[in-house]
């Protein structure tokens, strides 16, 4: 399997990069088996079918294959590299702190996920912001997620408590999600993760996390149980038909400040 799909613009693009960076599944047998839970919690159910028509609207989509319990995107490189769930980019344990392996994996075997996940995800991710921010002077960075606890609203923006975006970004992100009945809270405990803060510091770059909640758009009586919810479900096409208005309004009012 490929460790990341760019999905190029089937229309005119514009300064627009949407990164999926938890939506991949995708365990290799080598990890897989030293695994003791057979489901893992807390990855972002299937945005990758819920945003499939992004490109689209020439929007360009980088999206992780692997899950993020082989190696976590949006956590920085520092020592522990394993350990806590939220902090630490190879999580040895669940969000709630439940151990996930039978044996933890070695320094090599770490050092090894690194190189071949994590690097060459983030190589990819620079290089096509800096393309962008070359041929339009400036790009939108959207850094897509979904959670199912820690808060009870259904999107959460962050971007750093105005730090990684003006205001002018988030306002008109929000405006386009309450427009459609959804319900946005700002920088409300997900303010923004290592993705949104480490590319917002390219000049050009403007960086905004988008959080969904998962009853947004799964079935909700899935939630609870040990495996992965369908995507198969009436929430889920409900949820993307008025996602694709919802970007479609983005979109426009964007590139209306061109």
């Amino acid at each position: 399997m490929e460790l990341f799909t760019v999905h190029e613009p089937t229309t005119r693009p514009i300064p627009l990069i949407a990164n999926l960076p938890h939506s991949g599944l995708y365990i290799p047998q080598q990890i897989a088996a030293q695994l003791s839970e057979a489901y893992l919690p807390n990855q972002d159910w299937h945005l990758n079918k819920l945003y499939d028509f992004l490109p689209q609207l020439g929007i360009t989509v980088l999206q992780a294959n692997y899950s993020r319990y082989v190696v976590d995107l949006n956590r920085a490189i520092q020592e522990p590299i394993a350990g806590n769930f939220w902090s630490c980019a190879i999580p040895l344990e669940t969000a709630f702190g439940q151990t996930i392996y039978k044996i933890n994996p070695s320094q090599d075997q770490l050092q090894g996920r690194i190189s071949k996940f994590y690097s060459s995800y983030h190589d990819k991710l620079e290089e096509l912001l800096k393309e962008k921010v070359a041929e339009f002077g400036k790009v939108y960075l959207l850094d897509l997620h979904s959670f199912g606890g820690l808060i009870d609203d259904q999107i959460c923006l962050g971007n750093l408590n105005g730090k990684s975006c003006s205001e002018f970004l988030i306002s008109t992100v929000e405006e386009c999600f309450t427009n459609k009945g959804l319900q946005v809270v700002n920088n409300k405990i997900f303010t923004g993760g290592f993705i949104t803060k480490n590319y917002s510091q390219i000049p050009g770059v403007e960086a905004l996390q988008i959080e969904v909640r998962y009853n947004v758009y799964l079935d909700l009586q899935q939630l609870d149980k040990q495996r992965h919810p369908d995507w198969n479900v009436p929430e889920f096409y409900q949820a993307k038909n008025i996602f694709k208005e919802i970007f479609n309004c983005l979109v426009e009012k964007l590139e209306i400040s061109q």
